[in-house]
């Protein structure tokens, strides 16, 4: 007679699991877990995951979901070991997490996790992460040949960097920044110099829409591994407009400010020193921990202002800052972005008044462009290009000017 255990049909492999310290602070990942699998998938404590991951059944694994939250920041070593575990094995890694820092997320995604969802979850987002990560985009076709860099590292130069930073929102230092670096590159002479221009501002960065220039998955990329970052692939990650200047746009997608961190930018900048004659860095509005660390490096640190009550009360209140840190803040040249006219002699006098109740000096006076500003940034072209009589080009090529003399007599007298 047939056993009727013969009969049972064999129960269905194990395609995905959650690991946590107790997947009963996830109840709703329970429930998505639940609805994308059935009973195809099974739960376990970093300690059971350890010991599961190195046996042969877990050969069948598609994909591991780790659920973490504040607490597990205290042993985020174990965390790691786990995706190290996974990875090893070609099982992909979703981290969901709640209340965790972005260092910690950084350290983990670095190590090989693909996908990261918040937790509480929003509706579909776990359906979203397994689909993305079942069915990865198609990275796009290579840049257009006319925008790839084809510059050679070199590694024996000792670039002048040159920092930007608003004051406020809306004060023109991206305008400012685009327009110098322009400038610079286009110095005459028997080698124009190479002129390198970083767009620190991972969240809103645009010089990338002021030159038409696409933003590439290779930034992040870049940004999310420099220890490992050398001078050909940080060639590699530049894009170049017009073939003289070469760019590092912002990320495709919105970043936290900490996602890197001091080390990070010290090695982009000094690898950017190392190759460039010129290093302009649009810097984002917010101070974050590696603003000094952008401070240190600079030769003029240049911050854009405006004739307004914000830009005087975060002017005092940087300036009080850096004193108060003990930071170089003598680098900061502050530059008045659309400056009264020489006629306005009110204006004039208003100028002068603020100069001297926050204790600086104005160096440059920069008058409103007008309508061609806008223009010229939304047709993704600098001022040069487009507007090359407008009084805000005249005055950043000036400056431009004055700057690549000096550089050029510090390097004959030096």
């Amino acid at each position: 007679m047939t056993s009727t255990a013969a009969l049972q049909p064999e129960p269905a492999p194990i395609v995905a699991c959650t690991i946590s310290r107790d997947v009963q602070n996830f109840d709703l990942l329970i429930e998505d877990m639940e609805t994308e699998f059935g009973e195809t998938w099974g739960d376990l404590s970093f300690e059971d995951a350890t010991v599961f991951l190195a046996q042969p059944d877990s050969n069948s694994l598609e994909f591991v979901a780790i659920a973490i939250e504040e607490e597990d920041e205290d042993d985020i070593g174990r965390v790691a070991d786990v995706i190290k575990l996974a990875v090893d094995k070609s099982i992909k890694v979703l981290v969901i997490a709640e209340d965790v820092s972005p260092i910690a997320l950084h350290q983990l995604l670095k190590l090989g996790a693909e996908e990261f969802v918040p937790y509480p979850l929003p509706d579909g987002a776990l359906h979203e992460a397994i689909d993305r990560m079942r069915n990865p985009p198609q990275r796009a076709a290579d840049v257009p040949e006319e925008l790839v860099n084809k510059l050679k590292a070199t590694g024996d130069r000792d670039g002048v960097v040159l920092p930007v930073q608003g004051m406020a929102g809306g004060t023109g230092s991206t305008t400012f920044a685009v327009n110098l670096a322009w400038e610079l590159a286009n110095m005459s002479g028997d080698e124009p110099p190479r002129v390198c221009l970083l767009d620190l501002d991972l969240q809103f960065g645009s010089t990338s829409t002021y030159l038409d220039l696409p933003r590439r998955e290779a930034v992040y990329e870049l940004l999310s591994d420099t220890s490992s970052m050398d001078n050909e692939s940080f060639m590699q990650a530049l894009l170049t407009f017009n073939e003289k200047l070469h760019v590092l746009t912002a990320p495709a997608e919105m970043l936290p400010l900490d996602i890197v961190g001091q080390e990070d930018i010290e090695r982009i900048i000094e690898t950017a020193r190392t190759n460039f004659d010129y290093v302009v860095i649009d810097m984002p509005t917010s101070v974050v921990h590696w603003t000094e660390t952008a401070l240190h490096a600079a030769h003029v640190y240049f911050g854009l202002m405006e004739l307004d009550m914000r830009s005087a009360q975060n002017t005092l209140r940087l300036t009080r800052a850096l004193k108060g840190e003990e930071l170089p803040y003598e680098k900061l040249r502050y530059i008045l972005n659309r400056a009264p006219k020489f006629t306005d002699l009110t204006g004039k006098s208003r100028v002068k008044r603020m100069a001297e109740s926050l204790d600086i000096q104005i160096e440059v006076q920069i008058p409103d462009g007008g309508k061609q500003i806008v223009q010229a940034n939304d047709h993704g072209v600098p001022l040069a290009e487009m507007a090359a009589k407008n009084v805000v080009r005249k005055e950043i090529q000036k400056l431009a000017t004055s700057l690549h003399e000096l550089t050029v007599s510090e390097a004959a007298t030096g």
